[in-house]
């Protein structure tokens, strides 16, 4: 065989150089038409090539002529002296000599000095100056430079127009400079020799190519002999009637040109059967319609007789015939029951993929069983049933007794289901059943032609008892009539606990359930409590999460005049995180309103937002200006992270993150209308004005709170009477789907109109409009109306630094609260108005007043130019002073001081109608008063 085919290779071609030549040239050749198609290609590059080099060329043409008219133009319009020329009396005379020399050495074709009405002053022809300029001048009138093309008989022209402007940027006129496309030169055209030497080379290469690889095509194809050629028949036809598969091959006619062996025992074909019509076979009618189809078929399972074979059919092209066609048999009758068992095997591991992509894609407990139940349906079964214990979608552990009421959590397939009970139905399970038998051994339990599951426990049945254990045992006798002919029942159990039981059934539709059902059944229950019991847990976290949340934030409004609110809080679907916000009362008839947000969700993050909440409470208490107040709580953050990075040990590859928070704390003075704002990274507020429109104050924005050091800045806004305050966090107006800006317009739209709403009812209209449908953060919400005091309930007064004073404005402010109707309190306002003024005049600095505050409360405030704060100490017996501060601490609700740029506020509350102490005492009240009149 080896020295067969040596000789095949060694056979010298059977022709000579001529006749070489020539069959290389002919059309009718593989190498001629190689060769023909070699050569259209080379030229229709070369014509390609120089198409394009004319293109480029002429944009390039028209790319310079703009360059230069728009260079020239600006030139000659910024040129010394041209605004002078233009507001000379003759402006040809002086512009046109000038115009002439630019053209002439700068190439130009032509420069046209014109006013802005378009009226000539210069151009190379002289008749046409004086007359309307020929183009658009409108865009060089605003102050831009305009290019544009215009087709004359003389060519293409490409004209630029700059304005001419003035000292204030108005344009004073216009100067067009234009040149002709065909006078610009380019480099391109001397390229043209290049390309098409570049193309004879390529084709004198490529024809070279051709003809050697023709003259090897034909040394391969004749050089064969025909003693070479029948012999490579014989071991091809050899070849084709051994092999262990059939192959058919058919004309274009329909007619059989060859079978071998194997196709004829497969098919029974008889011996003659070549050169027959496919129809004339006696095949099945689907065998037949196979091989007589045009269309290709691959791997096509087919009957014939007793046999499965597997079919693949080609179209095929002989050379100078019509297409026919090659099929491929293949007996896979043995393999048929194999390839049956691993396909429901791929199925099921299939089904297992689906289940662990499908089931727990929500930390939902409800539709972690739908999603059970959507898994299952129709691919395992005709209809899919979760029942859950009811402690399980509250987020509760289950207990280890299994016995307890189910509630029916989920339920899919139509067909049958409507024997079951449904979706939210509290049931027990009917001992005896298979559910009943699948918790005693913790394993899947199958049926055929099962009783019911389940029946409605004895608490949620009608009133007579008998009558309802009959219905129930006539239901459970009544389950096959549904078409429920097999059930398989599966305990959910996660971390040693039933959560519940998972159903399936089959119909008429399906085979019954089958032992290997069973285990695959398993795998797929615990792959869903794995989720269930995931899903559980988050519930039960989420809900501690927003009890925590809930308990501290806010209860109530607190009392108070000075504004209206109203609020809302509205957790993330992820879970709780940590904003907040508050209202807190502060002397002289004032409020604080604060908005913050700490970073991250849950439990970590409401309990580090009520730290900060309690700390701005404790500081508010201290009256403190809202900068000094946020470097306070500045502090604190910083101190929070020191603490939770010494407490929290790494793991591998972690770091432990730093606590982040955001604030805005705002307090509003009713007396006086004004609202000083500071923020630490918070968003800035809104504010709707009373005639309806909305505006965002510019509040300075300082970084948030924890890093150290940088100062905060305020804001002091004066706000009308009945303006609204609207405070909230990044979470309203940010998420996934919408950025910060669009979310503000939003609520720039929502606000807008509203002044005639109450606080509670803007609360709706915001939420309405810029709720998202899944939020993945906190919102917090806060609107407050403004109001102001009445000026009839304040009462201001200089005091003089004169101890002799003391005693005229006590008259005063008796006489007030007499007007007022608070005789009750005058005593004790006398008293502590005693006190803390002596103090003034005694310790205080210039000036010094008295501010009586007649709201909610009643506040007495003495001021003075001084720094110090006055304290409450223990006097010993002996001491003749020290008891005055203790006094005022006794009979004063609240007292406090509070400190101003021009120096500090000492106030006292007391209630408007409580009874005086003088009642209580055996001293008298003028005499009280007097022994302080003594002291001073």
């Amino acid at each position: 065989m080896k020295a067969h085919f040596r000789r095949i290779r060694h056979t010298p071609p059977g022709s000579a150089s001529g006749t070489g030549r020539r069959a290389l040239l002919s059309p009718h050749s593989a190498a001629g038409q190689v060769f023909l198609l070699q050569v259209v290609i080379v030229v229709l590059l070369v014509v390609a090539a120089v198409t394009a080099l004319i293109l480029q060329a002429h944009r390039d043409s028209t790319r310079e002529a703009r360059r230069q008219s728009v260079a020239v133009a600006e030139a000659f319009a910024n040129a010394p002296g041209m605004e002078a020329a233009l507001d000379s009396p003759d402006p040809t005379a002086v512009l046109q000599p000038r115009a002439e020399t630019v053209w002439k050495r700068s190439g130009v074709d032509f420069i046209t000095v014109m006013d802005t009405h378009g009226i000539r002053y210069t151009n190379p022809i002289p008749d046409r100056i004086g007359k309307k300029f020929v183009g658009n001048i409108e865009p060089s009138l605003r102050g831009e430079i305009f290019v544009e093309t215009l087709d004359t008989p003389s060519g293409r022209v490409v004209q630029a127009v700059v304005p001419v402007t003035g000292p204030d940027g108005s344009v004073i006129g216009l100067v067009s400079s234009g040149l002709k496309v065909r006078n610009v030169t380019s480099m391109a055209a001397n390229q043209l020799p290049i390309i098409l030497i570049t193309g004879a080379v390529a084709f004198t290469v490529s024809t070279t190519g051709t003809a050697l690889v023709a003259r090897r095509l034909r040394r391969q194809t004749h050089g064969l002999g025909p003693v070479e050629m029948a012999r490579m028949y014989d071991h091809h036809d050899a070849v084709l009637h051994a092999v262990r598969e059939g192959v058919l091959i058919t004309g274009s006619d329909g007619r059989l040109v060859l079978a071998n062996d194997e196709a004829r025992r497969l098919l029974d074909l008889p011996a003659d059967v070549e050169g027959r019509p496919i129809g004339s076979l006696g095949l099945d009618e689907g065998m037949d319609g196979v091989l007589a189809s045009g269309e290709p078929v691959t791997d096509e399972v087919r009957l014939a007789g007793d046999r499965l074979l597997a079919v693949n059919k080609r179209i095929t092209s002989p050379r100078g015939g019509q297409p026919g066609s090659v099929t491929t048999l293949r007996d896979t009758t043995e393999l048929a029951a194999v390839s049956g068992r691993a396909e429901v095997a791929r199925a099921r591991l299939t089904l297992l993929y689906d289940a662990g992509m499908r089931i727990g894609t929500t930390l939902d407990v409800t539709r972690t069983a739908e999603e059970l139940s959507e898994v299952a349906v129709p691919r395992f079964g005709d209809i899919a049933a979760v029942d859950l214990l009811e402690a399980v979608p509250r987020g509760q552990e289950p207990t280890s007794e299994a016995w307890g009421p189910l509630r029916r959590t989920a339920l899919c397939g139509a067909a049958g289901a409507a024997g079951l009970p449904p979706v939210g139905k509290l049931i027990t399970v009917v001992p005896g059943t298979a559910p009943a038998r699948a918790l005693e051994s913790g394993r899947a339990v199958a049926e055929t032609a099962p009783r019911d599951v389940a029946v409605p426990p004895p608490m949620e049945q009608d009133q007579n008892p008998e009558q309802d254990q009959n219905k129930d045992r006539d239901q459970v006798r009544a389950m096959p009539e549904y078409g429920l002919r097999s059930l398989v029942t599966v305990p959910l159990r996660a971390r040693g606990a039933v959560l519940g039981m998972v159903h399936f059934w089959r119909t008429e539709g399906l085979p019954a359930f089958e032992e290997d059902d069973l285990a695959f059944a398993e795998e797929l229950a615990a792959r869903a409590a794995v989720a269930l019991d995931n899903a559980r847990r988050f519930t039960r976290e989420h809900a501690m999460a927003v009890a925590l949340q809930r308990s501290l934030l806010p209860r109530g409004v607190p009392e108070q005049n000075a504004l209206e609110a109203a609020w809302r809080y509205l957790p993330a679907e992820a879970g709780v995180g940590g904003d907040w916000f508050d209202v807190i009362p502060l002397p002289g008839s004032r409020v604080a309103l604060v908005v913050g947000d700490v970073v991250g969700h849950g439990l970590h993050a409401a309990a580090t937002m009520g730290r900060l909440r309690t700390a701005v409470h404790n500081l508010s208490a201290l009256d403190l200006p809202p900068d000094e107040l946020l470097a306070y709580l500045d502090d604190l953050v910083i101190r929070i992270d020191a603490d939770k990075r010494t407490d929290e040990e790494p793991r591998d590859g972690e770091s432990i993150g730093v606590t982040g928070a955001t604030c805005l704390y705002a307090v509003y003075d009713s007396v006086t209308g004004t609202c000083t704002v500071a923020r630490a990274g918070h968003p800035a507020p809104v504010v709707v004005l009373p005639d309806g429109s909305v505006d965002s104050p510019q509040v300075p924005v300082s970084p948030p709170l924890g890093l150290n050091g940088i100062p905060f800045e305020t804001a002091e806004l004066r706000l009308v009477e009945g303006s609204k305050l609207v405070l909230y966090t990044d979470g309203l107006i940010e998420d996934r789907k919408r950025d910060i800006d669009s979310g503000l317009e939003l609520l720039h739209e929502a606000l807008r109109g509203a002044s005639d709403r109450t606080p509670e009812e803007m609360c709706h209209m915001v939420l309405d409009a810029l709720l998202p449908e899944h939020p993945s953060d906190d919102i917090a919400l806060l609107v407050a109306r403004t109001r102001l005091l009445d000026p009839s309930k304040v009462a201001e007064w200089d005091v003089p630094s004169d101890p002799r004073a003391v005693a005229g404005v006590r008259r005063e402010c008796a006489r007030r609260l007499r007007e007022w109707g608070l005789e009750e309190a005058a005593f004790t306002l006398e008293l502590i108005l005693s006190e803390l003024l002596t103090n003034a005049i005694r310790y205080g600095t210039e000036p010094i007043g008295v501010r009586l505050l007649y709201d909610v409360t009643l506040t007495c405030e003495v001021s003075d130019a001084g720094s110090t704060s006055p304290q409450v100490r223990r006097a010993a017996t002996t001491d003749e002073g020290g008891r005055g501060l203790f006094l005022v601490s006794h009979y004063a609700q609240r007292w406090g001081t509070r400190y101003t740029p021009g120096g500090k506020v000492i106030w006292a509350e007391l209630a408007p109608h409580a009874e005086g102490a003088g009642g209580t005492a055996d001293i008298t009240a003028d005499t009280l008063l007097a022994q302080f009149d003594d002291s001073v």
